[in-house]
């Protein structure tokens, strides 16, 4: 467990140019007061951010993860996160790049928020 800790610090401080993107517009409440974590180990994983209050996970995938190895471990990964009890939503890091609004705009739904 330390050592997925570790990880953990790890990949907040080494933060992809989309998670960074995204963070910005997440973190300290901004996004309708929900509080949202990044790099948070659940079991033997790392997601990449959570919103505990709701039990969601939002995953940000790069290209590798069409990869069929990965698509296998992120079905798996998935399913267990579900069993937990939580609702895990994907972005492309290419929707992050183009079309930011549009990620803000599913991300509203998923949260049920009306404004």
């Amino acid at each position: 467990m330390n050592d997925l800790k570790e990880n953990a610090r790890f990949l907040r401080n080494n933060m992809t140019e989309q998670e960074r993107k995204f963070w910005q517009i997440i973190k300290n409440r901004q996004f309708y007061g929900y509080r949202f974590l990044r790099q948070y180990v659940i079991g033997e994983y790392i997601v990449d951010f959570i919103c505990r209050e709701k039990k969601i996970i939002i995953e940000l995938d790069g290209g590798q993860h069409n990869e069929q190895s990965n698509i296998v471990y992120d079905l798996s990964r998935t399913k267990y996160l579900e069993n937990k009890g939580y609702k895990v939503i994907r972005f492309w890091n290419n929707d992050i790049d183009n079309n930011l609004d549009g990620v803000y705009l599913q991300l509203k739904n998923e949260f049920g928020v009306n404004d």
